[in-house]
């Protein structure tokens, strides 16, 4: 038994198995060998044994996904039969005296280079799929088994050094209770993603990976920020208490789901919810949310092998609008790029990929693919109240030229006898200091603001926020960031009746920081669901004009320490217990 202690990432307590999930590096013996005929076998086993686990993969999948998403795996088991692939394979063998593993990857390679270099998207995407297909077979060949976070058979802790948003994109939801990491922050992918399931999370962790092994049993505390491995009865019992609490605290809060986010002087905001894909909007209206702050499309993406149709995009999108008939949704346009992924887009690698070509930049090079979106999306509008946002907007000129985009698909919409909400709202994500600065600029074009605090606070502050080495210095508290939010929030005080300021980084889920940003003028919150019943409960126990004084001497404040003292003394004075 020990325990460890880490950063809190989403709330609660959890009690499982732990998984620990390291992907691991193919290394192939380029040596000759003699028995070329053994190796042919290896080869062949090889091959069988991928088209039992494709085979085991596709049934699943049409069951929980249906036939169109599980044809993916079919095309992968139709390269395992192409003749060019194995006759390619046999012959390296044969010829030129090499192992079965170093054959497989000289051939997948040789191929996706070939695939990954045409024109023809269809046929670059497929680059993706060979290369998949290859890695299993290599796998097979050489005996690795490695987790598959898609099919698990029973509730489990993941343990890694880090999550991606691809891994958490195919992971199957169902069965993860809770994630726990070598390294991460609050603001990192992975703590969103354990937010938005509702699971506990524990970051920060540094070497978990090399101290736990799989089959352990583990609690993963959300509450304190520790987890505990194979704990004693005694401890088991004590962890079972402190959730039963926990778990007590949240039926209380439910009792809040109905009522308005407004506070005891009568001003009320919005309280909505960020969401990665539709089936996300059980959670946001299970915890009384009124409408959707943040539709990350990105996963709809990243949950596909190819890329999603206008029509796969309209279905998603309408079905997130009519759970919401009274209530906003924004739907984020596609922000990839940084650390988010497409196998079937290929993109240099970058040295600066958070400055470089991601989010609205990445549509303005792939138009055809943004128009896709807007279409789907603009069709969609017509069964609830949809609002468009472009991120990583940095000047005026950059929300004119999405708005020239967005116009040309409202015209062929027309020319198509096509509907659309011919008002839907346009806005645009403060997440980029420039756009912060010159919000007075940029509201002319837009019809609402939301800052997105995780990069913001990332790109004025000069950290990467995934580095543990200078994590330390990315602070939301940092008087810089206030005074931004303020620009921001005053910039459009006087338009509160055709305008609106709101706000989607994870600050806006940040109990601490719920008075604060009330009093720096919000009108809108968009967290993830978990989030929600807490940030209502703090905003109908103040008064407006309280939270204001809060937020004036804060702007006064010389440093995020300072800033989080008074905030914390201010909220004890206030009986807000967080």
């Amino acid at each position: 038994m020990f325990v460890k202690e880490g950063i809190i990432a989403s709330p609660g307590i959890v009690i499982a198995k732990a998984l620990v999930y390291e992907k691991i590096l193919v290394e192939v013996n380029k040596n000759k060998i003699e028995d070329t005929k053994s190796e042919i076998v290896k080869f062949q086993n090889a091959i069988q044994k991928s088209h039992e686990q494709l085979e085991t993969i596709r049934i699943k999948a049409v069951s929980e996904l249906g036939e169109e998403e599980a044809a993916i795996f079919e095309a992968h088991a139709m390269v395992l039969d192409d003749p060019e692939f194995v006759e390619g394979v046999e012959t390296e063998i044969n010829d030129n005296h090499l192992g079965a593993d170093y054959a497989v990857k000289i051939i997948t390679d040789r191929f996706y280079d070939i695939f990954d270099q045409m024109d023809d998207p269809y046929f670059s995407a497929r680059a993706a799929d060979i290369k998949d297909v290859g890695t299993r077979v290599l796998h097979n060949i050489q005996g690795i088994v490695q987790a598959d976070l898609s099919s698990l058979d029973d509730d489990v802790i993941i343990i890694a050094d880090d999550l991606t948003p691809s891994d958490t994109a195919q992971m199957d939801k169902k069965r993860v209770m809770g994630f726990a990491t070598n390294i991460g922050s609050r603001t990192s992918h992975t703590a969103i993603m354990a937010r938005s399931l509702e699971i506990p999370a524990v970051l920060g962790l540094c070497d978990i990976t090399k101290t736990v092994k799989t089959g352990d049993l583990m609690v993963v505390d959300g509450l304190t920020g520790k987890v505990c491995v194979n704990p004693t009865d005694e401890q088991l019992e004590s962890y079972g208490k402190d959730k039963q609490k926990y778990l007590d605290y949240l039926k209380e809060l439910e009792e809040l789901k109905d009522l308005d986010a407004i506070t005891l002087d009568g001003r009320k905001v919005e309280l909505v919810g960020n969401i990665g894909e539709p089936n996300d909007v059980v959670g946001v209206l299970k915890n009384g949310g009124v409408g959707v702050g943040l539709y990350r499309t990105e996963f709809l993406y990243m949950n596909s092998d190819v890329m999603p149709s206008e029509e796969k995009q309209f279905a998603a999108y309408r079905s997130v609008l009519e759970a919401f008939p009274n209530g906003p949704v924004i739907i984020r346009t596609l922000d990839i790029g940084g650390d988010k992924k497409l196998p079937y887009l290929p993109m240099d690698e970058e040295l600066n990929p958070f400055l470089g070509l991601r989010a609205i930049r990445l549509c303005f090079k792939e138009i055809g693919l943004f128009k896709i979106q807007l279409r789907a999306i603009l069709r969609a509008s017509v069964y609830g109240h949809a609002h468009i946002m472009f991120p990583m907007i940095s000047s005026i000129t950059e929300v004119r030229q999405a708005k020239a985009i967005l116009m040309d698909c409202m015209k062929e919409l027309d020319k198509e006898q096509l509907p659309y909400d011919k008002g839907v709202k346009i806005g645009v994500m403060i997440e980029i200091p420039s756009a912060a600065i010159a919000a007075d600029i940029i509201s002319k074009e837009v019809d609402f603001f939301s800052i997105g605090t995780n990069d913001l606070c990332q790109y004025t502050l000069a950290v990467d926020r995934m580095n543990q080495e200078v994590s330390y210095l990315y602070d939301p508290f940092n008087p810089a960031i206030l005074r931004l939010i303020k620009q921001v929030t005053a910039t459009v005080a006087d338009k509160k009746e055709t305008f609106f300021s709101g706000m989607c980084g994870e600050m806006a889920g940040d109990p601490l920081a719920a008075v604060l940003l009330l009093g720096l003028g919000l009108y809108e919150f968009s967290m993830s669901a978990l989030s929600i019943p807490q940030i209502k409960k703090i905003i109908r126990s103040v008064r407006y004009e309280d939270a204001k004084n809060i937020a004036d001497a804060a702007l006064d404040m010389e440093t995020g320490e300072e800033i989080m003292d008074f905030i914390q003394d201010s909220m004890k004075k206030l009986n807000l217990n967080i």
